[in-house]
Parts: C-alpha cells; sequence; structure tokens
C-alpha cells in the first residue's frame, strides 16, 4: 500500500506554506506535471512552473487524467492537489505507486489544509512535501527545488 516515512514528524507550517519531507536525494527536474481540479490553479500553476521554474510543464484536472498523462509524459515530479473529486489525490497517489513506471514519481501534495497532523499524515504516506495553498506563483519553483533539493 503506502510506504512509511522514516524520521521526524513535520515542524508546525512556518509561514512558507512548506512542509518537506526529510529523505528526498537530489534530483534533476526537468519534467513537472501538475494534477488539480481548479481550472484558475493549473493556469496559474502551469505558468509558474513553465515560464518560472523553466520545466517542460504538464496539467492534469483529475486523478484519472493524471494516470493518463503520467504513464506517456514520464514526470520526474508531480504536484497533486489532495481533495479533488471522484479519484482525490491520496487515491491517485496510490494508483501511481501501484503502477511500475510511476512508482518512484516524488509527489509533492497541494492543499489548504495545514493542521499538523494532515501534513504528518501525508508525508508519513510518502509524499515527498506539501504546499499550502494558495501558494505564490513566484516562489512555488524555488519551493520545489528547495523540496527535492535540486539546484
Amino acid at each position: 500500500m503506502y510506504g512509511m516515512q522514516t524520521g521526524p514528524l513535520p515542524r508546525p507550517p512556518d509561514g512558507h506554506g512548506v512542509e518537506a519531507a526529510p529523505r528526498m536525494a537530489p534530483m534533476d527536474l526537468r519534467k513537472v506535471m501538475l494534477v488539480d481540479d481548479d481550472g484558475d490553479i493549473r493556469t496559474i500553476g502551469e505558468m509558474s512552473l513553465a515560464r518560472v521554474g523553466g520545466w517542460e510543464t504538464r496539467v492534469a484536472s483529475c486523478g484519472a487524467d493524471a494516470l493518463r498523462a503520467a504513464a506517456s509524459f514520464r514526470p520526474d515530479l508531480i504536484l497533486m492537489d489532495v481533495l479533488m473529486p471522484d479519484m482525490d489525490g491520496l487515491a491517485t497517489f496510490d494508483a501511481l505507486r501501484a503502477r511500475e513506471e510511476t512508482a518512484r514519481t516524488p509527489v509533492i501534495f497541494l492543499t489548504a489544509r495545514v493542521q499538523r497532523h494532515e501534513v504528518a499524515h501525508y508525508l508519513a504516506l510518502g509524499g515527498a512535501g506539501v504546499i499550502f495553498k494558495p501558494f505564490d506563483p513566484m516562489t512555488l519553483p524555488a519551493e520545489i527545488r528547495r523540496m527535492v533539493k535540486a539546484e
């Protein structure tokens, strides 16, 4: 099912809207996929990831679309909303982990739910980090890089 988080529980939100799992290894990001059911978040996020981050970017509006897109796009990282209709972010995460081609793709969760126990839960499931909504599109790529230690 889900991998368990190693290391200490996350700190409470520090005002920057970011919580990272302490176990991510450095990686080179070239392709990032954003999954969110909110069209405005997809538009702003895609612009941020592509223009500010410089990454090849693909967006998906639901979990089922994310599974199809991930199989062909092969992202280096997935930024995924937790609360989506039909197949939520946690169910999508589980389905991604069950597929050989995406089993090791890091997933950073996007959420407006910032309670400490919720953040700890997302990280314990194996998420690479949590970014709180609303996010700043100008700093989003830097937050992602900090989480995955990609420089």
